[in-house]
């Protein structure tokens, strides 16, 4: 039960990048790329942990992923709200 919910995560963050991407396309706005990237990778993240869900959750490798989406979404909300001249 928990691989489906991990699967079912994944699936939820790619259907997220794919609505941030189709914004962009109607919009052209950067913001929304940086937004479908970190889903991506948050989706990324969850496929293997589905696979093999006995795997450990604290590994530095899975901390770095995630901070990367994080900071992908930081530099998205800066970028959108820095004064511009």
């Amino acid at each position: 039960m928990q691989s489906f919910l991990i699967g079912a995560i994944a699936a939820t963050a790619f259907v997220a990048a794919l609505i941030f991407f189709r914004f962009y396309r109607q919009t052209r706005d950067r913001f929304f790329i940086y937004f479908g990237v970190a889903f991506i990778l948050e989706g990324v993240h969850r496929i293997p942990e589905a696979f093999h869900p006995g795997s450990s959750d604290d590994t530095p490798q899975v901390y770095l992923i995630r901070l990367l989406g994080y900071l992908l979404i930081l530099y998205a909300i800066w970028q959108k709200n820095r004064n511009r001249p």
